[in-house]
């Protein structure tokens, strides 16, 4: 229970260090945050193979999502900004921790990404400047769709490569 709890708390580290920070010298607080939970909550051999995965999925996923104008980051390029790739590793530490609750029954995963993935945009959106060309409710409908799909498919992922690691279990 002390180690989910811990897992929570560096996740809200790590989300507020990428959102509040951006691309500077805050993001060395969100890379620690990620050596702490290897080395304290897990380890790299565990999660590692999830942490690549999950960041590769999250960062093609924002950047079409960026090309298709659901966002805008005034960063001028293809993928998205370094903060929020970042922000997808922290993401996936909480998978097999704090959010395992989430995995089964399925429907768990699913309310949980259809409201909190939105809100956590909404706050970014507000607290980093990112912009929201399609207006904020639009995208919020749009990407309460997307996360309902992704939160459970990133949850089967997690499963997938270490299905005996669940905490829930």
């Amino acid at each position: 229970m002390r180690r989910q709890l811990a897992n929570a708390l560096l996740f809200q580290i790590g989300w507020f260090v990428c959102v509040l920070g951006g691309n500077s010298p805050w993001l060395l607080i969100a890379a620690g945050v990620l050596c702490v939970h290897l080395l304290w909550i897990s380890s790299w051999q565990a999660e590692g193979k999830l942490l690549i995965s999950v960041t590769l999925v999250g960062t093609l996923l924002d950047s079409a999502l960026q090309t298709l104008g659901v966002f805008d980051f005034d960063s001028g390029g293809p993928l998205i900004p370094l903060w929020l790739i970042l922000l997808w590793a922290v993401l996936a530490t909480t998978l097999n921790h704090c959010l395992a609750w989430t995995a089964k029954p399925w429907w768990r995963a699913s309310l949980l990404g259809a409201i909190g993935g939105p809100l956590s945009y909404y706050a970014g959106s507000q607290m980093a400047g990112v912009h929201l060309p399609l207006g904020v409710w639009p995208s919020l409908l749009l990407l309460g769709l997307i996360w309902a799909v992704l939160f459970p498919l990133l949850q089967g992922l997690a499963y997938f490569l270490h299905p005996t690691y669940r905490l829930y279990e």
